[in-house]
C-alpha cells in the first residue's frame, strides 16, 4: 500500500478518490472536481496492490474481476475516467507514467499476424458468441464508431449517419463491384448494395459473423449480389471498383502495413476508389498495452498516421481525404456502455460475472482512450489515378444527404439467427 499510496498522490489531482487498504485504512487523493464523479474502491488484500503497481491497468482489471477490487461508490467507467482525466494526452509532457511502456521486441512478436495468427486473433474476439454482441450493439451489428452529428443521436441514428459518411466517399456508381475487407455481421455490404445498387463481397474469418451476414442477405432477397465469404484479406483477389475497410486496418500489426497497401492497390481497378476508417493514435508510433493484448484484441495494434502514411506511399496510392472523428467513438463507447451495464444480468447468464466485468472495463477503457487519451478514428481516401474523384470535396456532402434519405432504419438481425 505504501507504493500505491505514493504513486497514486503524484498522479490524481483532479477528482477525488478514496481507496480503503485491506486493513480498513482509508487513502484519500485529489480534490473535488464537478466533471469527475467521487469514487471509493475497496482492496481486499495485498496482493491487488501489489498487481495495480506492477501494472496498473491490467492489475486494476484482473483484482476487479476477481472481486479483490471491489468499487464501493461509482462505477468503473468513473473511475478510469478519473485516472485518465489525470494524465490526459494533450496536457501531459511526455510518456504517461501509470501505463508501463510494452517492449519494441514485444509489441512486434504479438502483432505479427500472419494468416494463421490472425484467424485465431478473430476468434478469441469476435466469436465470444452473437449473443454477447447483442447485448450493446445497435440493430444492425455495427461494431465500429458511430457518426453522430448531433451528440444527443442514438447510437442506431449514429450508426445509420456512419454508413451514410462512409458511402459518399466511395463515389459509388450502380452495378460497380465493391469490396469490404472485414465485413461484420454485414450490416455496411447491405447498406451499399440498398442505397447504391451495387454489388458487393465481404470478407470475414469470424464463422460467427459469416452465418449470421450470409442469413441477413438471404432474408432481404439479395443473396446474388451481397456475397459473404470466410477469407483472410490475403487472399481476395480482384478487381473490384471500390474498396472499403471498416475496423480492420487495426487488426493488420505493423509487419503488414504495406503488404496491406499494396493489396488494396492491387484489388483496385486504375480508376478505383478506397475507403479506410481506423481506430488510430493521434501521436506518433506506440505499442498495444498487456491489458488489451493479453485479453481483448491479441495481435491488435492502432496505428499512427504517421504510419499510414508511409506504408500507403510505398503502394504509390494516393491519399485524396484524410478526415479525423475526434469524439464520435467517445459517445459510441459510452451508449454501448450504458447498454451492456444494463443488461448485466443477460451477461451473466451468456457467460459469467468475471467476464461481464471484462467486457465492462473494456468499454469503459477503450471511451476514455478517446476522451482523455491519444486514441481518435481516420477515414482515409486512397485512389490509383489522381483524378479518379472529383476536384472538389462537395459531393460527399452531396451524397452524403441523398444516402441519409434513401437510407431505410436497419432491420434487426432475426433472433434465431443472432442468438443460436
Amino acid at each position: 500500500m505504501q507504493i500505491l499510496d505514493k504513486m497514486i498522490g503524484k498522479l490524481l489531482k483532479r477528482g477525488e478518490l478514496t481507496i480503503i487498504g485491506p486493513d480498513g485504512t482509508e487513502h484519500r487523493y485529489g480534490s473535488p472536481d464537478p466533471e469527475l464523479k467521487p469514487v471509493t474502491v475497496r482492496l481486499a488484500d495485498n496482493r491487488a496492490a501489489i498487481q495495480i503497481v506492477k501494472d496498473p491497468a491490467l492489475g486494476t482489471v484482473e483484482a476487479w474481476m476477481d472481486d479483490r477490487l471491489r468499487i464501493e461508490q461509482g462505477d468503473i467507467l468513473d473511475l478510469v475516467c478519473l485516472i485518465r482525466r489525470n494524465s490526459r494526452w494533450e496536457e501531459r509532457p511526455g510518456r504517461s507514467k501509470w501505463k508501463p511502456k510494452t517492449s519494441r521486441l514485444r509489441h512486434y512478436l504479438n502483432t505479427l499476424n500472419s494468416r494463421v495468427n490472425a484467424k485465431k486473433n478473430v476468434v478469441h474476439h469476435y466469436d465470444v458468441g452473437n449473443e454477447i454482441y447483442r447485448t450493446f450493439l445497435d440493430p444492425d451489428m455495427q461494431y465500429s464508431c458511430g457518426y453522430f452529428t448531433d451528440p444527443g443521436n442514438s447510437i442506431e441514428q449514429a450508426q445509420l449517419d456512419k454508413k451514410a459518411h462512409v458511402a459518399s466517399k466511395l463515389c459509388l456508381e450502380p452495378g460497380q463491384r465493391v469490396v469490404d475487407l472485414g465485413c461484420g455481421w454485414g450490416g455496411l455490404a447491405l447498406y451499399l448494395n440498398r442505397v447504391a445498387d451495387v454489388d458487393v463481397l465481404g470478407v470475414t474469418l469470424s464463422k460467427e459473423q459469416l452465418a449470421v451476414a450470409r442469413q441477413r442477405a438471404a432474408d432481404a432477397g439479395v443473396s446474388d449480389r451481397v456475397k459473404f465469404e470466410l477469407m483472410d484479406w490475403r487472399d481476395v483477389e480482384g478487381p473490384f471498383d471500390r474498396v472499403v475497410s471498416i475496423g480492420m486496418a487495426e487488426h493488420l500489426g505493423t509487419a503488414y502495413f504495406e503488404t496491406f497497401f499494396q493489396k488494396v492497390k492491387e484489388l483496385l481497378t486504375p480508376d478505383g476508389v478506397s475507403l479506410i476508417h481506423t481506430m488510430g493514435r493521434m501521436g506518433k508510433p506506440g505499442t498495444t498495452d498487456r491489458f488489451m493484448q493479453k485479453y481483448i484484441f491479441p495481435g491488435g495494434y492502432l496505428p499512427s498516421l504517421s504510419e499510414m502514411i508511409v506504408a500507403s506511399e510505398k503502394a504509390r496510392l494516393i491519399m485524396a481525404d484524410c478526415e479525423m472523428l475526434r469524439l464520435h467513438y467517445v459517445y459510441t463507447l459510452r451508449a454501448w456502455y450504458q447498454r451492456f451495464k444494463a443488461n448485466h444480468d443477460e451477461v451473466v447468464r451468456l457467460a459469467d460475472e468475471r467476464f461481464y466485468r471484462l467486457y465492462a472495463f473494456y468499454l469503459a477503457a477503450s471511451s476514455t482512450m478517446f476522451s482523455d487519451g491519444g486514441m481518435c478514428v481516420y477515414q482515409l481516401q486512397y485512389l490509383r489515378s489522381r483524378d479518379a474523384a472529383p476536384m472538389t470535396r462537395n459531393y460527399m456532402i452531396e451524397t452524403e444527404q441523398r444516402y441519409s434519405e434513401l437510407a431505410e432504419s436497419p432491420v434487426e438481425i432475426p433472433a434465431q439467427v443472432a442468438l443460436g
